[in-house]
């Protein structure tokens, strides 16, 4: 019996320790490995809105230009935004183009000011002002944001 305990708490915690945890620091060996299908980004356009990355660190959310994407902790209605004005500035939202269509997971989300932003699973994306090259994550766990897996 102590030796299934022990085991069973071996792997709890060998398993809390694979989550991902991401440094400030570009990743240089990020690749993408799952494009998002089956989404548009524009009318008739068959661009999806983002791609699942994997690091060193574990996979990720980023957008065409292979930019991070974050969450927002303040987010906590499903499909509803709360970073704007200066916020949306620092950290601005994965805007969706005017004809723009959700599929699966991927909704759209209207922003107070009524613009059109990407949410996955309910939860508004946003890159970060200071990421400045593919593969940086440096806006993780910084004022609320924290990275999309």
């Amino acid at each position: 019996m102590m030796k299934s305990l022990a085991a069973g708490l071996m792997l709890s915690a060998c398993a809390f320790a694979a989550l991902p945890t991401f440094a400030a620091t570009a990743t240089a060996a990020a690749s993408v490995t799952a494009p998002v299908l089956g989404l548009t980004a524009g009318a008739g356009s068959a661009i999806a809105p983002a791609a699942l990355v994997a690091s060193p660190s574990g996979k990720y959310w980023v957008d065409a230009k292979g930019m991070t994407l974050y969450t927002f902790d303040k987010d906590t209605v499903l499909g509803k935004s709360m970073c704007n004005d200066k916020c949306a500035t620092q950290w601005p939202p994965l805007m969706a183009a005017a004809g723009a269509t959700a599929s699966g997971d991927w909704t759209i989300v209207t922003r107070n000011d009524g613009s059109k932003m990407w949410a996955f699973k309910g939860h508004p994306l946003y890159t970060f002002l200071d990421d400045k090259a593919a593969g940086d994550v440096t806006g993780d766990n910084k004022d609320g944001f924290k990275v999309a897996i």
